[in-house]
């Protein structure tokens, strides 16, 4: 059984990749002006083209379930559940191929959309594709799948490495004893206990992709992603800890000097200072090429003046990384730099005390436990050794060598929230009984554990090859914007049909559900919003760059 259903993933894949191939070959010649993709055009056709970004998304997802496939049974553990997970998966989203693909609740694209009637047809007509539409999302499938979920088997992961089980462990324990916990933090709107984040650097969440030789662990991202679905699957707060380290740890690694280096990130390993990421501005959102925030270079200080926004734990962090415009006479990404700036650990009453800074909470739905800010800069003295590698004007391209992993530690986060709604669903579907028996056995319920059972495994085995790529070396832009694209989308869908599952319950506070709508709402938003991972993700296809 398991050659046949390989023989058939391959077929699948290879039908639905000369579909994607088809679709991008049609657009980038639409939307091209002697030979290259026109940025005019590109935005006028806008919907056509993120449209086509979710049908690349959508390919390597069903070519990741395909390989954790060929992995798992050269291991000898491909097992009924996996088959059953791989199948379902290439059913539906065969099917979304054919006959349209969300991309938010109020937009679908399909095939007309694309120009692409007759590539459709012709993906139809595979008889690999007919045979996994017919059997792979059946109602049988459906049950065995939710039975299997119920009973804590969501099948395996395919890590393939005995280091990584290990790692992860400990975090796993972690997250499960401060699920209940954190959510009464949420409930308080209360900051994560300084306890918590000390225990966590005990065991090195800080420093996990730092090198030795600095002070950290030495691991790649696959470990990263592997520990941060842990910790998101308690809490997305708790899970998000050391984004803010991550970025910071990668600016310096890459961009910083070798005194730089060796000040700053052995004290980010060991938790000794948390960091904060001081980038966006009010009115400019991803548009940081507009930032208006300025940095005056007065003898050997800096003079910073603007606003920032939307900036996570600001008040408890002890240094930024803060962007800022160097040159006046520039209007774009060219005339901004990059700073490491020291500042003391606020308190509620005075979140900000340094002199020329200010600022105050912004309250949120959800995404609690650290408090996101906004801070105005007048006149703030930054010292000029503090500019990040020593040279104005690399700002930009500093941040940029960090939004890979941002991205992709961003995707670990949301399929850690997915598998925390799936498993609150599951809890509450098999003990909540309504005419004489658990709602888990009626097949609108259990035909939803199943959907979020399968496409968790999809955007988790599409995060893990966005962290290999990484670890190998080699550019991956769009391979983590497709596992943050994805992933965002999955985790939003779960939470929604959990809270569907727990009917009037889901909308109650006390229930920890309710916690986890309102986290993942913000998946789809922060580290680049699900239109600029598609536009990212169209541009670089259809232009050519990466084919």
């Amino acid at each position: 059984m398991s050659a046949q259903l390989l023989t058939q993933l391959d077929g699948a894949l290879a039908a639905a990749e000369r579909y994607a191939e088809e679709v991008r070959a049609g657009l980038a010649g639409a939307l091209s002006k002697s030979g290259r993709l026109d940025p005019v055009l590109l935005e006028a056709n806008q919907f056509a083209a993120h449209g086509y970004a979710w049908v690349a998304t959508t390919v390597a997802a069903l070519k990741e379930l395909r390989d954790w496939c060929r992995r798992l049974e050269a291991a000898g553990q491909l097992g009924e559940i996996e088959r059953l997970i791989a199948g379902a998966g290439f059913g539906e989203y065969l099917a979304q191929l054919q006959g349209g693909i969300a991309m938010s609740q109020g937009e679908v694209v399909r095939p007309p959309d694309l120009g692409a009637e007759g590539a459709a047809a012709r993906l139809a007509a595979n008889g690999s594709v007919r045979a996994l539409l017919a059997q792979g999302n059946t109602l049988d499938a459906r049950i065995a799948i939710a039975v299997a979920a119920a009973d804590g088997r969501f099948g395996v992961q395919g890590l393939a490495d005995e280091t990584l089980e290990m790692v992860r462990e400990p975090f796993r324990r972690i997250a499960t004893e401060t699920a209940e916990p954190f959510h009464r933090w949420h409930l308080k709107d209360e900051l994560i206990p300084l306890e918590l984040i000390g225990r966590l650097a005990e065991l090195g969440v800080f420093g996990m992709t730092v090198p030795e030789e600095y002070g950290g662990a030495g691991l790649g991202k696959l470990a990263m992603v592997v520990v941060t679905e842990e910790l998101s699957r308690g809490a997305l707060g708790i899970g998000s800890l050391a984004t803010r380290s991550e970025i910071a740890a990668e600016l310096i690694r890459l961009g910083g000097t070798e005194e730089q280096k060796q000040k700053w990130l052995p004290k980010i390993a060991s938790g000794e200072i948390l960091p904060t990421a001081v980038f966006t501005e009010p009115d400019t959102g991803s548009d940081l090429g507009a930032l208006k925030t300025r940095a005056v270079r007065d003898g050997d200080v800096y003079r910073v003046t603007g606003n920032k926004t939307w900036i996570t734990h600001a008040a408890r962090a002890d240094v930024m990384t803060l962007l800022a415009r160097t040159d006046p006479n520039s209007k774009d990404w060219r005339g901004l730099s990059m700073f490491i700036v020291e500042k003391p650990r606020g308190t509620a009453e005075d979140p900000f005390p340094v002199p020329g800074m200010r600022g105050g909470e912004i309250p949120v739905l959800g995404y609690r436990g650290m408090k996101e800010y906004e801070i105005g800069f007048d006149d703030f003295r930054v010292p000029a050794d503090a500019l990040l590698g020593g040279t104005e004007g690399q700002g930009f391209k500093q941040l940029m060598a960090t939004f890979e992993s941002a991205r992709i530690q961003t995707a670990a986060r949301a399929v850690g929230v997915a598998q925390n709604a799936l498993e609150l669903a599951i809890a509450y579907a098999t003990s909540r009984k309504q005419f004489g028996k658990p709602i888990a056995q009626f097949p609108r319920v259990f035909g939803k554990i199943a959907a979020m059972a399968v496409e968790t495994m999809a955007a988790r085995q599409l995060t893990f090859a966005a962290a290999r790529a990484k670890d190998s070396g080699r550019r991956c832009d769009i391979e983590a914007g497709m596992a943050k694209l994805l992933a965002a989308r999955v985790a939003w869908a779960n939470a929604d049909l959990a809270v569907q599952i727990h009917g009037g319950n889901g909308y109650a506070m006390e229930f920890p559900i309710s916690r986890v709508l309102v986290d993942a709402r913000i998946l789809n938003i922060f580290e680049g919003a699900a239109e600029i991972q598609a536009q990212v993700i169209a541009r670089g296809l259809l232009s050519g760059e990466r084919n």
